[in-house]
Order: structure tokens, then sequence, then C-alpha cells
């Protein structure tokens, strides 16, 4: 069975390595967008598994959001609770309940990532805007119709 398996894996073909415009060269993955109901209560779920808070929850008037990060062996999450049914995250929070919805990437330029994936399939659902959670860097999200909800972040 394992020669079976192993002729099956050589053959399946390999997507190319290519850097085209689309590509994602010169994106970090920054976080884990966690969205959670109640955020005192996740907050206290994820510091029982270890998590640390290292920034503590701010309010996004721009979403209206609550939004908190915390960190465990080199990964960051974001928790982001919805503020009422008026936020951006209250539509999103009826569809995934708690889970993680997105992975935000750092980008040194964020306009020009932007074009290179929105040329590339992804689709902008609103326009980049300060983070106020993030020290006012800009974030843009995006949706692709094969990996769902991204983030990027403009690097410091």
């Amino acid at each position: 069975m394992n020669q079976t398996l192993n002729q099956t894996v050589a053959q399946t073909p390999k997507p190319p390595q290519t850097a085209d415009a689309s590509s994602g060269s010169g994106l970090k993955i920054h976080h884990i967008g966690y969205l959670v109901k109640k955020m005192d209560a996740a907050m206290d779920s994820f510091l029982r598994l270890g998590y640390t808070v290292s920034r503590d929850t701010v309010y996004d008037s721009i979403r209206n959001i609550h939004i908190c990060f915390m960190e465990k062996d080199g990964y960051t999450i974001e928790l982001i609770s919805p503020s009422d049914s008026t936020s951006v995250a209250a539509g999103l929070m009826k569809k995934y309940k708690n889970s993680p919805y997105h992975i935000c990437y750092e980008t040194q330029d964020l306009d020009d990532m932007l074009a290179r994936l929105t040329a590339g399939g992804y689709a902008a659902i609103d326009a980049p805007a300060p983070a106020p959670a993030l020290d006012g860097r800009r974030v843009v999200f995006l949706v692709s119709p094969f990996l769902g909800m991204i983030e990027l972040l403009e690097t410091c």
C-alpha cells in the first residue's frame, strides 16, 4: 500500500513555483484573526491555554469592534468582538460564530500588494484604512474564492 501511495504522490502534479505579479512574495504573517462573541470569556480561555496578552483590548471606532492581541509560542492571534449589531463583524459572527476567520499579512508596500493581489483574483472588500489597534497603520481586507478572507497590514 505504501508503494501505491508513494506512486500516487509522485504522480500528483505540483503547482508552478513562479513569482508572477500576483505572488505573495514580500508577505509575512502577522496574526490570525479570531472572531469572538464575548471578549472577556475568550481571553480567559486563551489565557488558560498559555497565551499572554500582548496588546490590551482597544476599541476600533472605524469598524465598531473591540480588539485584543494575544501571543503563544511565537504566534499572534487577534481577538475581534463586535461592539453591537452595527459592527462590520456582527454579520460575520452570524456566519462564523466563534472561530478563526482571516490571516493577516504584513507588507512593506500595501498599495502595490493590494494591486497585485486584486490583479491575481482577490477582491478587496474595503479600502485601506487606519487600524487603531495597530498604531494607526493601514489595513485592507480581501477575499479569495479559494482561501477566504485575508488582511494586508502596512509595515511600520
